[in-house]
């Protein structure tokens, strides 16, 4: 199931993950780990809606006809409605940022596992030959792609008492997904929320020091992965519509 514009309309699941399993006492900056997850859920939000917009803009251009159910239309209507500065969340698109940089930076933490199991035959020939060239990107070990992982870093180790909320919260998440009616975007949703909470376990773990990569199973890194590529996307798309 490729990403696509399938016209549904989660808008209540988000609500639901904004206002019940997202920390609502903390705002996105604030100075604790619990605003970061805050941040990073938002992030990953505005993957999706830069998915809906593009895939809006797709249909155009592939001269596809709308169906009835599929009421938005507009793709730059909707990409101010949703990730716009005078939007619905002024901030949309610095939170996908800060998540992006928490995702990469759990990619460089992965990387010596990750090029094992290329090494040991584990990934077929193909996707290991694409792997390596991503692990081999400067972007990893750029200095400024680790802001947000010593923040997040900083902040868990400030209140490591509370870091099991993070995992409740995260499996939160991937349960939600279950309420989506739509079979493509629940299949993404997965993908997506897990690997969130696979990053986030890399960076906080147990005591705000990080999991173990070794501990990490490979599907949760492959999500991570599969993940990252959905924020590059992301990140491009909205660079091309802000020119």
């Amino acid at each position: 199931f490729p990403e696509g514009y399938t016209g549904y309309d989660g808008s209540m699941i988000w609500e639901f993950i904004h206002k019940r399993i997202c920390f609502s006492d903390y705002g996105y900056d604030d100075d604790h780990w619990k605003a970061d997850f805050n941040k990073a859920v938002s992030g990953l939000h505005s993957v999706v809606s830069a998915q809906v917009t593009r895939g809006i803009q797709e249909k155009i251009d592939d001269g596809e006809a709308f169906t009835d159910d599929e009421i938005w239309r507009d793709p730059k209507a909707e990409f101010a409605r949703r990730l716009g500065g005078n939007g619905e969340t002024p901030l949309a698109v610095e939170n996908l940022y800060f998540a992006y940089m928490l995702f990469l930076s759990a990619a460089a933490k992965a990387k010596d596992r990750l090029l094992a199991d290329c090494n040991s035959g584990k990934i077929d020939g193909e996707a290991a030959s694409s792997l390596r060239a991503f692990l081999d990107h400067p972007i990893l070990s750029d200095p400024s792609v680790q802001v947000a992982t010593k923040k997040l870093h900083d902040h868990a180790l400030q209140s490591t008492s509370t870091l099991w909320e993070a995992r409740m919260r995260s499996q939160d998440l991937l349960r939600v997904i279950n309420c989506v009616q739509c079979n493509k975007c629940r299949l993404h949703g997965k993908l997506a929320m897990m690997g969130l909470s696979t990053a986030l376990k890399i960076h906080m773990g147990r005591n705000g020091e990080g999991e173990d990569i070794n501990r990490i199973h490979r599907v949760e890194l492959a999500a991570l992965l599969s993940t990252t590529y959905k924020f590059s996307r992301a990140v491009q798309y909205c660079k091309q519509m802000a020119t």
